[in-house]
């Protein structure tokens, strides 16, 4: 077995172990450093695949950035007691578990159907992880879901801010404080 498999494979085992941890954890901000070292088992993984500059826009982008502001809208959010946020989501979890077994069942799928997978390696396919077909296929072919992913985070911290800030806006627009 190759080097560069034996990475995978410790890699990716590092990966599920950490998500598992993201969604099991009880603790936000434990979940929230749980992901962060998943993204960093997946810009490994990419780094196995030759896809150096994925890998960087991956710890730079998701590890750094988007995790910062995960972390800063947990802490914004102050949830309160923990006994109180698993009586309210405790009837989440079975919608939560029947979209697991949907996840894995779909894996399940993808796995016994892999050795149907005909397709040949081209030139444009070697060069899936350089820059400049990269940037090409992501301005081209990709254009609409790459605006939409942008629209999708910004209406998300807006969201989040809103939740976060709720009763400070509330009480500004009260018109009897504002005359006392």
């Amino acid at each position: 077995m190759a080097l560069t498999t034996i990475f995978f494979l410790i890699l990716s085992i590092v990966a599920i172990g950490t998500a598992f941890g993201t969604v099991a954890s009880k603790h936000p901000v434990v979940s929230a450093m749980n992901l962060v070292l998943h993204f960093v088992m997946l810009a490994g993984l990419y780094l196995t695949l030759n896809a150096q500059f994925i890998a960087v826009l991956q710890i730079l982008v998701y590890a750094g950035a988007i995790m910062v502001l995960v972390v800063f809208v947990i802490l914004l959010l102050n949830l309160g007691k923990e006994d109180e946020l698993e009586s309210k989501y405790s009837a989440r979890k079975g919608v939560a578990m029947a979209f697991g077994a949907a996840f894995v069942f779909q894996i399940l799928i993808l796995f016994t159907g892999a050795g149907k997978f005909t397709h040949e390696i081209t030139a444009e396919s070697v060069n899936i992880g350089q820059v400049k077909s990269l940037g090409y296929k992501l301005f081209t072919e990709y254009l609409f879901p790459f605006e939409y992913i942008a629209l999708l985070l910004l209406v998300a911290v807006v969201g989040a801010l809103l939740l976060g800030k709720k009763k400070l806006f509330l009480e500004r627009d009260l018109p009897e404080k504002s005359l006392k």
